[in-house]
């Protein structure tokens, strides 16, 4: 599935980006150079995340991101249609409709998790300055909580309904009448929302590894201790 409009904010968010980091513009009128430096690596490592899982098998391709698939007991059908839902070509192609969902219900987080970071607000921005290398990322997860569940859970049960007649899912998910289809959008659902905070932790990583990668002074400025004399 594409969703533009939402695609759009992360380009949109990418390049807007730049304008706001310039020297001589490092914070917004009154805010705490702590807290805004938290709020645009959060805001970073989250667009480089998201841009990486929204594109075309971006959850299959990364390792710490992939959806493994869940166990589908089949009661009710037979043994050969278990036989079948195990058999290769299904599995892979499984495997590629639940990966290609997450990317969609991530992509249908994006707004969700800019948002957040916009309005977020820290209890203990030095302590998170200070604190382990996706220190940030896990704040943040906690203050979103379950609503990251609640967007993306959606998408993923579209996909897992909309199957193209003319694949080999169509007919034989049709024919399992035992498959839990709720239950497997429930455990996908929380499994891409686990590989999306793992994919924005690592990018968050990555950037405390190197500030200045990031591309902006004041980020660097905290990360190095610099920017936290008061």
């Amino acid at each position: 599935m594409n969703h533009p409009s939402r695609r759009a904010i992360l380009a949109g968010a990418g390049l807007a980006l730049p304008l706001v980091l310039l020297p001589g513009c490092a914070t917004t009128l009154g805010e705490d150079p702590i807290v805004e430096g938290l709020r645009r690596l959060l805001t970073l490592s989250s667009q480089r995340a998201l841009t990486r899982l929204v594109a075309d098998n971006g959850y299959l391709n990364d390792p710490d991101a992939r959806i493994t698939l869940p166990g589908m007991q089949d009661g009710r059908s037979g043994a050969m249609l278990g036989a079948l839902l195990r058999s290769a070509p299904v599995q892979r192609q499984l495997m590629l409709t639940i990966n290609r969902a997450a990317g969609d219900a991530a992509d249908r987080a994006a707004p969700l998790i800019l948002d957040s970071i916009r309005s977020l607000t820290f209890a203990d921005a030095l302590g998170l300055v200070r604190g382990g290398p996706s220190a940030a990322t896990g704040y943040l997860e906690r203050a979103i909580g379950d609503r990251i569940i609640d967007t993306m859970f959606p998408e993923i049960g579209g996909a897992l309904r909309q199957f193209d007649g003319n694949s080999i899912l169509g007919p034989v998910l049709g024919a399992a009448a035992g498959i839990d289809i709720p239950g497997i959008q429930r455990v996908v659902t929380r499994q891409a929302a686990r590989g999306l905070w793992r994919a924005i932790g690592r990018e968050e990583a990555a950037i405390r590894a190197a500030p200045s990668t990031a591309g902006d002074p004041l980020i660097a400025s905290i990360l190095s201790g610099s920017g936290l004399l008061r």
